[in-house]
């Protein structure tokens, strides 16, 4: 597995690796029972859902008519997919044991890896406690589907969001403490942090330029989603 260190700011970074679209492969490979189970399942569906509208362009078609509750039901679990699905990175890292970290060359090996490192440590503390603050929440309102008919929209979000988090957490101590980490100084990385203070079109040009270089096609959306630019 490869993950870059990108800088997005003034001592500002994020860590990156290309988007594959594999959500089998990153979910699947946590097990779960009982009433985890469920959820966990419902979770997969919907992101395989959300992937497979965002590279056809096509929302999926239901047979017969649906309920105003099952079109809010679809469209609060698309958009909890898309949002978590931004979390792919660490949920890849759980099944990982050698990963290659590539950063740019205008710094040096190990403030990359203290970088990555004290990332890698935020995002476990804050998906812990953003997995029980979720898993409080679902517990309350998960009992409502015993009650009242139809999907339980609320009970489904927080469900989701708090499977998502769990993995996420898993993915990031796995991370700090299982995988093997080989530094890889990158010229290229080092050119978007020059991009962050150009104009718009020349920082287009020159992140496009850097994306084809690295061969990372979803790169530069990336970059112009999370870069910082000057005022």
């Amino acid at each position: 597995m490869d993950v870059y260190l990108i800088p997005v700011g003034t001592d500002r970074y994020e860590l990156y690796c290309e988007d594959h679209g594999d959500i089998d492969t990153i979910v699947d490979a946590e097990p779960a029972a009982g009433w985890l189970a469920s959820t966990y399942q419902k979770f997969k569906a919907a992101l395989a859902k959300a992937e497979e509208e965002r590279q056809t362009g096509r929302t999926g078609a239901h047979e017969g008519p649906r309920t105003w509750a099952e079109r809010m039901t679809d469209r609060a679990m698309c958009l909890v997919a898309e949002k978590i699905a931004e979390q792919r990175l660490l949920w890849r890292l759980r099944s990982e044991t050698d990963v290659q970290l590539f950063y740019p060359d205008d710094m040096t090996g190990d403030q990359a890896w203290i970088t990555t490192r004290n990332m890698l440590q935020s995002e476990a503390d804050r998906h812990r406690k953003w997995t029980i603050i979720d898993a409080i929440i679902f517990g309350v309102t998960a009992p409502v589907l015993f009650v009242v008919p139809g999907p339980n929209v609320v009970a489904y979000y927080f469900g989701f969001r708090m499977v998502g988090h769990y993995l996420s957490r898993r993915g990031a101590k796995h991370g700090l403490v299982e995988v093997q980490w080989v530094r890889r100084p990158s010229a290229q990385l080092s050119q978007l942090r020059q991009a962050i203070a150009m104009k718009s079109d020349e920082r287009d040009v020159q992140v496009h330029r850097v994306a084809a270089e690295l061969r990372l096609r979803h790169l530069a959306t990336f970059f112009e989603r999370t870069s910082v630019h000057p005022a």
